[in-house]
């Protein structure tokens, strides 16, 4: 997640089966193998590190083979992972909104850069897994600012019995660049899936309210409006309940639920 100095302090977003699905400190990215496509093919050489996201390439076959594999851990909610195989990558953008207690948090989810990821989010959606929970973690860090959600077990340990492949921008670099350890900046008004390292995306994401340095390990699958973060500047003004930079929001947040607009 960036230069030696801000690893130290990048606090983790690690979600998983027997973890908890979050961004992560330098320390929380453990090896996994993937189940979905393969990521971009690339020259062995390495991308040039810059600091930022990646310029989006699409992957051949982008959408064509989504892969939503058991984890062996039973759903936080009763939920069917939506059928393996190709998926829309068109049109690029759904709009959606997650409906939540302290305002509406508009999003633009991106299809054409993350669709195995937009496929799950919005099956999940439309199956209710979101509705009712809460809105388990605020960081407040100088590097890492970001709202979790999307864990109906409400402590950052659940999920949806499956788990897919990284896509965008993890799938922009060839396997092994050392620049995936590297951090890259996640602008304010990214939303972002959680994990458990690599490939183990389930249902836990992350709403971004200011930029944030984080390995370009997290897939990005869509943005948020405008009226969406003056929403989570209000919770993120409140703080973190125990007073800390990193934990339970001040402010609890319940998503009511999340519908495409």
């Amino acid at each position: 997640m960036r230069a030696a100095a801000a690893a130290a302090g990048l606090v983790a977003l690690v979600a998983g089966c027997s973890g908890a699905e979050q961004p992560p400190t330098a320390s929380s990215t453990a090896s996994a193998t993937s189940t979905a496509t393969s990521p971009l093919t690339r020259p062995a050489d390495p991308r040039p590190y810059d600091g930022r996201l990646p310029q989006f390439t699409p992957p051949p076959q982008a959408g064509s083979n989504c892969q939503y594999a058991p984890t062996g851990q039973s759903p936080a909610k009763n939920v069917d992972a939506p059928p393996t195989g190709e998926v829309p990558t068109t049109p690029a953008s759904v709009a959606a909104t997650i409906a939540t207690d302290q305002g509406p948090i508009g999003l633009e989810l991106n299809q054409a850069e993350s669709p195995c990821t937009v496929n799950s989010f919005i099956s999940l959606a439309q199956q209710g897994f979101f509705d009712d929970t809460d809105c388990h973690r605020l960081t407040t860090a100088d590097t890492l600012q970001v709202l979790q959600c999307g864990d109906p077990s409400g402590n950052g340990t659940g999920g949806p019995g499956y788990e897919f492949a990284n896509e965008y921008p993890t799938d922009q670099y060839p396997p092994g660049d050392p620049t995936l350890q590297r951090p890259v900046l996640y602008p304010r008004g990214t939303l972002a899936m959680a994990n458990a390292g690599p490939d183990t995306n389930g249902s836990q994401f992350f709403l971004v309210y200011g930029d944030s340095q984080l390995p370009p390990n997290y897939t990005v699958f869509g943005t948020i409006g405008d009226e969406g973060l003056q929403t989570l500047d209000g919770i993120a003004d409140a703080g973190v309940a125990d007073g800390s930079r990193d934990g339970a929001p001040a402010t609890p947040v319940t998503i009511t639920s999340v519908h495409l607009d």
